[in-house]
């Protein structure tokens, strides 16, 4: 199993230190035993030089001793390894065990290593079966022989092994304190930074797409010449544009918010007006020519709509504003048959479908605001969808609060369009048949009103299907008990 990369950069900057510092004590191992092993092996072959092969010349003609083979000549250190070559073959082969000479055996490779060896009298490793790693010289002998002299190199292997278990040791815990230290000091130093992504993360938080916005205070920069400090600064810099453009943006939308209440408050009036002058003109007892009745009989449809317009641009500028809205128990099981009975009678081409409790179901809230809702969304299935339509109204309600559910099975609402259906004036024209008189509001205002009683709305829509779900709180917000 891989282990994954670390990814902070405390981490990353700790790795690295160690990292780097693990290379460099390697090197340092690398290099400081390859030059105690060099430095080893230059002693044994100046050893073997000293020699010069005494103990292989006493190897020569034991039975017939002369002035090289004499008693006094062959006192070599322990594991002194001596071997007489004689036109390339190995004749005697012996090695010094408690001061006195032990013959080896030579196996084939071993005799073919040691007639391959120059008689240059250098230094030059061999590995024996019997003996191992030796340190071998050859010379010529005085009847036409070569002489071999070795001494082992288990002392320098020994030697060399013990100094890289302590370097392991020591940079083990160099490494290890490094690490520590280094995490300590990495934390230390990246604390303005970590104030940086603090601050950051809160502004993500943050609900930025309407409403007034509390901008979190800026980083303290302590030292704007290094990196983080450049980072605070900018960061600082980038939170006052931002804060600007939402303060700017949040004083828009309050001036928008009250142009549409201030103009839907006066052009109730004229539009009132209009209305009764048209309705005044269609009572007239005189004759009225067809034409100019038909005329009448418009602008008295399209002053009622206007006038339903109006009062809905108004509820929604209302409750953008935060017009605290009534919160009296509400009978949702009456307001729910209410509305289903209007639709009923306004729709007889639709076929109608409701499903209540046997318990009568009860909210806190506004009485006159989720009668609203119930009637825009029958009113949503019924205009947008085809005769015929099956449109279905169940009430439930649970610990969590009344859930009321309307489902139709008509064409559908488009996917591009479901992002932006609680929109003001947004219709979905493109699969669904729209009827005189609709505003583009009535899901605007389904989606305030359930806000603004601490609700949610939610849609799903497929063709064949679309439900829409308004979830109330079992109790709203701040008012226990749902008591004024």
């Amino acid at each position: 199993m891989i282990r994954p990369l670390p990814r902070t950069l405390r981490s990353q900057l700790t790795a690295g230190l160690v990292a780097l510092l693990a290379l460099v004590c390697l090197a340092v191992g690398v290099t400081t035993a390859l030059a105690l092993q060099g430095f080893l092996v230059r002693r044994v072959d100046q050893q073997l030089s000293a020699s010069a092969g005494r103990f292989a010349a006493s190897l020569e003609h034991e039975r017939r001793p002369d002035a090289d083979n004499r008693p006094d000549t062959r006192g070599q250190s322990e594991g002194t390894f001596g071997a007489r070559l004689l036109r390339g073959t190995p004749t005697q082969a012996a090695v010094v065990r408690a001061a006195a000479d032990t013959k080896v055996p030579l196996t084939g490779g071993d005799r073919r290593a040691l007639a391959a060896l120059p008689a240059d009298g250098t230094g030059h490793g061999i590995r024996l079966s019997a003996l191992g790693r030796y340190r071998v010289t050859a010379v010529p002998g005085d009847d036409g022989d070569v002489l071999i002299t070795g001494l082992p190199l288990h002392p320098v292997e020994e030697t060399v092994h013990r100094l890289e278990a302590v370097e392991a040791a020591v940079f083990g815990g160099a490494l290890l304190v490094t690490g520590v230290l280094g995490a300590l000091w990495v934390r230390l130093s990246l604390r303005p930074l970590r104030r940086v992504t603090t601050t950051a993360a809160s502004v993500a938080e943050l609900p930025l797409a309407s409403g007034e916005v509390a901008m979190p205070a800026p980083v303290p920069v302590t030292d704007p010449r290094t990196e983080v400090g450049q980072v605070g600064t900018a960061l600082n810099r980038m939170l006052g544009h931002v804060g600007n453009a939402l303060e700017r943006r949040h004083a828009s939308e309050e001036r928008l918010r009250h142009f549409a209440a201030d103009a839907s408050h006066e052009l109730r009036t004229p539009v009132a007006n209009v209305r009764g002058h048209a309705e005044l003109a269609l009572r007239h007892e005189g004759p009225v020519p067809g034409e100019v009745r038909r005329a009448l009989e418009r602008i008295g449809a399209e002053s009622e709509r206007m006038s339903s317009l109006v009062n809905d641009l108004l509820l929604l500028a209302r409750l953008d504003a935060g017009r605290a809205l009534e919160h009296q128990p509400v009978d949702l099981t009456r307001l729910v048959l209410d509305a289903t009975d209007d639709a009923r009678a306004a729709g007889p081409d639709h076929r109608w479908l409701l499903d209540l409790p046997e318990t009568v179901v009860t909210a806190t809230g506004d009485a006159h605001r989720l009668h609203q809702v119930i009637g825009n969304l029958l009113v949503n299935a019924r205009t947008h969808t085809p005769a015929g339509t099956t449109v279905s109204v169940e009430l439930t309600a649970d610990e969590r609060g009344p859930r009321l559910t309307v489902e139709d099975n008509g064409p559908g609402i488009p996917a591009g369009i479901q992002p932006e259906i609680f929109g003001r004036f947004v219709r979905a024209d493109h699969s669904r048949s729209r009827a005189a008189g609709s505003t583009g509001l009535g899901l605007a205002i389904v989606q305030a009103v359930a806000t603004a009683h601490g609700g949610t709305v939610t849609l799903t829509s497929r063709p064949g299907r679309t439900r829409f779900v308004v979830s109330l709180p079992a109790e709203p917000p701040g008012r226990p008990g749902g008591a004024e």
